[in-house]
């Protein structure tokens, strides 16, 4: 069975290897957020086709009266268009709801921030834990298919989904700075294309 210490010292490789993203830091947490619904069954291209039509209107009062049709033109690039559109929506009258200011949550537990943010019509699982980690600066391991698929790989089990392998890693988070939980995160999804590119490729290294 493998330790948790073996688990953190893959972890660690891949973010050597990989170096540091720096993902979604940019200064407007609204655009970080919104692209969060945005790369739901898309390209990350397509996405950043659509933050350029969006930015003059990358804030919660506008994106919240915005009138439909016209978020759905400027969203349509990235698929789903109408689907998404109602997201966004939900996300923002949710945060309005919540009196629009991120310091309030800062008195909510995990736990209780996860089940607020999966209560929105279309947040998942996945996206909610995107959510708690880069927009809200929680510690939180985020079990997608390029981790569990890479861990099964090495051998450190059969990761049935993404709240099966949450359970067996997120306490690997509580012991590391936030900004290493996500250069986690940005490491396996760059390995995972690496991987998705070339079944060959030698992730030995990751184990010695």
């Amino acid at each position: 069975m493998s330790t948790d210490r073996e688990k953190v010292k893959v972890l660690n490789k891949l973010v050597a290897h990989y170096g540091i993203q720096n993902w979604w830091s940019d200064e407007n947490r609204i655009k970080d957020w919104v692209s969060m619904i945005l790369i739901q069954q898309t390209t990350q291209e397509n996405v950043e086709k659509v933050l350029e039509q969006l930015d003059p209107y990358l804030t919660v009062d506008q994106l919240h009266k915005m009138e439909d049709e016209k978020l759905q033109s400027l969203i349509r690039p990235a698929g789903f268009y109408k689907q998404k559109t109602a997201y966004i929506k939900e996300l923002m009258s949710w945060f309005v709801s919540h009196g629009e200011d991120f310091e309030k949550f800062e008195s909510y537990s995990d736990e209780t921030l996860r089940k607020e943010l999966l209560s929105i019509k279309g947040v998942g699982p996945e996206t909610a834990d995107a959510m708690l980690l880069y927009i809200f600066n929680r510690n939180v391991f985020i079990g997608d298919q390029y981790a569990i698929r890479l861990f099964k790989r090495l051998g450190f089990g059969e990761f049935k989904n993404l709240s099966h392998m949450r359970r067996e890693f997120n306490h690997l988070t509580e012991r590391v700075p936030v900004e290493l939980c996500k250069e986690w995160h940005a490491a396996i999804d760059e390995h995972g294309k690496v991987f998705r590119k070339s079944k060959n490729v030698d992730e030995s290294w990751l184990l010695s």
